[in-house]
């Protein structure tokens, strides 16, 4: 799961020898000059031993392999066999977000009910636990919440998954909490997404709580489009509450405080955006349609609209890249992410970066089955010959030997303030989240104002930032972190970053900058 603010400088540990050298040698280099200040002649001969740790820098060109990718005029395209992935349906990765008590973890878990992937006696096992806890309405949420701690407080803590088919598609649930404490796991669920589902509650005074200041129905909206999540479904919840009744008075004014925002954050509300009323609980209009309990709405249930959805294209034959999500040992080192761009096979070489590590791949494994590749939008289990498990970190990236995705320390991008309640100045110190990888990072200069007006770059550069400001700025990072100029490789172009529990901003990556 990913590290929460507080936990990315343990995440950083493993790395911090690979900076503490090249930093160590700057400070040495400092005293240097004071010597010869003092009497040229006589210290002369001490520079001379100091020339001999000198060497030490030697390691820096370490990180110098990374501007390798940068002499190349252009990425090449990977070769793709279609004949692998003949009988394989179009997988699709669906996260479920929203407020806390939406619904999505019920929703998620009736899905698999009303899908096969949960038998009904699990279920009715499920619902005689959850009803011994006084929880009876609960126990569709347990097919997702299978931690004990979930189960007895009702709160998704870290993002849960499924998998479930339907005719045309493989899916992956990828249920992400809604309380404001696990944001950054909601992240995290958010960077494997292709398609979202912001749940709603339409019951009386829970849609106003999630969608005011301090709710999370806009949080999360903000951080799905920063994503990259192309796709949002606005699932209208608890269509069946007594205070709703299937009230199409209701249903219009929750789809229209939010469908306002949704244009505000850059989404098109027609080509990007499906509106649909259910019940989670009772699973009305999730597989069938609804029918006359909701005579006013003749649209797909809740599947059909996943089922027949267009999805962008998802680039098999582009640079292979693959953010570590998590690794463990298994008969060897396996990593776990989703496949963003590109494909892989067995006994495929490939790169493990920012390190540059060689390895190859040995068995590839989509949900529960082993298979001879993997494409653009699986998720999947590799297991790697050559590396250790210790030296691989959740964040690096996974890419091919032809095309080996850049690490850097510093970048620039255009951000936006999200959150804050004083002035941001260069100096500001946060925590990035970007793809599956946590770091902390520094506003090291504030380089060109933006436009509120025309979204265009004035030459002057900003003092300070509020809430709302735009303005492209210079990021440093204390390790290397794998990211590409979003325009390039949207999945790995974008961040989020966070401080005290609050989104402060979200940015895209313009460009790289080499040290």
């Amino acid at each position: 799961s990913t590290p929460t603010p507080k936990e990315s400088p343990a995440a950083s540990k493993p790395a911090t020898p690979v900076a503490t050298p090249a930093a160590t040698p700057v400070p040495k280099a400092a005293p240097s000059p004071k010597p010869e200040k003092v009497a040229e002649p006589a210290p002369a001969p001490a520079p001379a031993p100091a020339a001999a740790p000198a060497p030490a820098p030697a390691p820096a060109p370490a990180p110098t392999p990374a501007p390798a990718p940068v002499v190349r005029a252009a990425y090449v395209d990977e070769p793709y066999d279609a004949a692998l992935f003949a009988n394989m349906k179009e997988h699709i990765n669906i996260v479920f977000v929203g407020h806390v008590d939406a619904g999505k973890s019920t929703m998620g878990g009736h899905i698999l009910l009303l899908t096969g992937m949960v038998d009904k006696r699990t279920m009715e096992k499920y619902e005689r636990e959850a009803k011994e806890l006084g929880r009876e309405s609960w126990y569709l949420s347990w097919a997702l919440d299978l931690n004990q701690e979930e189960r007895n407080k009702g709160k998704t803590t870290e993002y849960g998954r499924g998998f479930f088919e339907t005719e045309k598609r493989r899916f992956t649930i990828l249920d992400a909490p809604g309380h404001k404490t696990f944001v950054p796991s909601m992240i995290g669920g958010a960077a494997q997404a292709d398609v979202g589902v912001l749940v709603i509650s339409a019951r009386k005074g829970e849609f106003e709580t999630g969608f005011e200041k301090g709710g999370q129905t806009r949080e999360h909206a903000v951080l799905c489009k920063n994503a990259g999540v192309k796709r949002l479904i606005i699932a209208v919840n608890k269509m069946d509450d007594p205070t709703v009744e299937w009230s199409k008075e209701r249903y219009d004014e929750c789809t229209a405080g939010i469908t306002k925002y949704l244009k505000v954050i850059g989404y098109n509300l027609k080509t990007d955006v499906d509106l649909i009323p259910l019940s989670g609980y009772t699973g009305a209009n999730m597989k069938d349609r609804v029918g006359a309990t909701c005579p006013w709405y003749s649209g797909p249930s809740l599947l059909e609209l996943l089922d027949d959805m267009t999805i962008p294209d998802r680039g098999f034959t582009r640079p292979l890249i693959m953010p570590i999500a998590d690794k463990f040992k298994d008969m060897g080192t396996v990593i776990t992410g989703k496949i963003e761009s590109g494909s892989v096979r067995k006994g495929q070489h490939v790169y493990i970066m920012p390190n540059r590590q060689s390895a190859e791949v040995t068995s590839i494994m989509v949900e529960d089955s082993e298979v001879e590749a993997a494409r653009s939008g699986d998720n999947v289990r590799l297991r790697l010959r050559g590396p250790e498990t210790e030296d691989i970190f959740t964040g690096f990236v996974l890419c091919s030997a032809r095309n080996p995705i850049p690490g850097v320390t510093a970048f620039e991008a255009r951000i936006v303030i999200m959150e804050s309640e004083s002035i941001i100045c260069a100096g500001y110190t946060a925590v990035m989240h970007a793809h599956t990888s946590v770091e902390e990072v520094t506003l090291a200069e504030l380089v060109h104002a933006i436009d509120k007006k025309t979204n265009k770059t004035v030459k002057r550069a900003p003092q300070f930032l509020r809430q709302g400001d735009k303005c492209i700025a210079r990021l440093e990072t204390t390790r290397a972190v794998c990211l590409e100029n979003h325009d390039d490789f949207p999945q790995i172009g974008w961040f989020t970053l966070r401080d005290e529990g609050e989104t402060i901003a979200v940015g895209r990556v313009t460009k790289l900058i080499y040290q």
